[in-house]
């Protein structure tokens, strides 16, 4: 079976191609490699016989029409995306172009193979979004979002994932496009590009500087492990039912400031400072404008028909990804000269 992956030069992306690969399915992996993009996340398969790369923008139909045809995909895991938040309200423009009018080539190049190819029953289209579409929860621990939960994005990025969405099911309905749909919680885990909170947290906290925390720390996220993450993604693109869409979670939830507070008692363990503890860099600083108080996903759907759960504790995840970092730092060291890093985005609305 071959498995065509868009944007699998990125965490996310990344972690479904090494786990493939493993699996023995052949990868065609399609990304166009900016910023957030990073070959050495694949470098440990990029030999295999099964693993191909094609450096292709999901915005140049012509370049996704060519490599429909050069490649045949069985299946087509639509990871391809700009994911930040604050990069997303400071440039919301990239969001547009690459999430929707990236989503709709990738729709139509799809289409136009299937049916070229005689509309084959085994093809599928496995779209990967956000539970960011779905809003802000209230604190209640049993308000979750389900797979029918209304949606009601608050961000650029949020909103250019949920009208992608839309059109992946307008595409289904309308031209029978054998599609499914997953919408996961926050990721973490090796390979994290240093521009989200947890990899921030652990390099500023290696590097001495402050560990901001935006607001009072208590916004909650569902936390999910990306090695998890990837295992699901697989799962659903193979065995999900048609016109589906599967809620992904890591039923892990925790507030931002628990998160980093456990973040630095492992870093207290596994490489203490000279003088104090990790968390005496806890910083509070400007919240971000429009930031979603809370998101956590009911995992039922995928549980009962799919037989899917998470396998890793945030402390276990945390854990792991901590030493991951501190045992590579010759990945990481090379992006912090990458466009934003180090710096606070998303400072538009303020």
């Amino acid at each position: 079976m071959k498995l065509l992956i868009t944007g699998g030069a990125g965490f996310i992306g990344s972690a479904v191609v090494r786990l493939a690969v493993a699996r023995g399915y052949q990868v065609v992996n399609l990304d166009t490699l900016t910023y957030a993009a990073n070959l050495a996340n694949v470098a440990s398969i990029a030999d295999s016989p099964l693993y191909a790369f094609q450096q292709a923008d999901i915005r140049d139909r012509a370049a996704l029409d060519e490599a429909f045809s050069t490649y045949q995909p069985d299946i087509v895991l639509h990871l391809a995306a700009e994911s930040h938040v604050d990069r997303s309200i400071d440039g919301p423009a990239d969001f547009i172009d690459t999430n929707i009018t990236g989503t709709f080539n990738m729709l139509e190049a799809a289409r136009k193979y299937w049916q070229a190819a005689g509309r084959p029953d085994g093809f599928r289209f496995h779209h990967v979004s956000t539970d960011e579409v779905f809003g802000s929860l209230p604190a209640d621990p049993a308000v979750q979002f389900t797979e029918t939960t209304a949606y009601d994005p608050r961000s650029p990025y949020s909103a250019s994932k949920a009208a992608s969405d839309h059109l992946v099911r307008a595409w289904h309905e309308t031209y029978g496009l054998p599609v499914v749909l997953s919408n996961c919680s926050n990721n973490y885990g090796p390979y994290h590009f240093p521009e989200k909170l947890i990899p921030v947290v652990i390099l500023n906290a290696l590097a001495g500087r402050a560990l901001p925390i935006y607001g009072d720390g208590s916004n909650i996220r569902d936390w999910l492990y990306v090695e998890d993450h990837a295992d699901a993604l697989l799962l659903v693109a193979t065995k999900g039912a048609l016109g589906r869409s599967y809620n992904i979670g890591g039923e892990n939830e925790r507030t931002n400031l628990q998160l980093v507070q456990t973040i630095c008692a492992i870093l207290d363990r596994l490489r203490p400072r000279d003088t104090g503890t990790y968390s005496d860099l806890i910083t509070c600083v400007t919240d971000r404008p429009g930031h979603d108080a809370r998101y956590a996903i009911d995992p039922t759907r995928i549980r009962d028909e799919l037989g899917w759960r998470p396998s890793v504790t945030v402390e276990e995840g945390l854990e792991r990804t901590v030493r991951w970092y501190l045992d590579n730092e010759a990945w990481w060291r090379p992006l912090l000269d990458r466009n934003g890093v180090g710096q606070r985005l998303g400072t538009a609305g303020l």
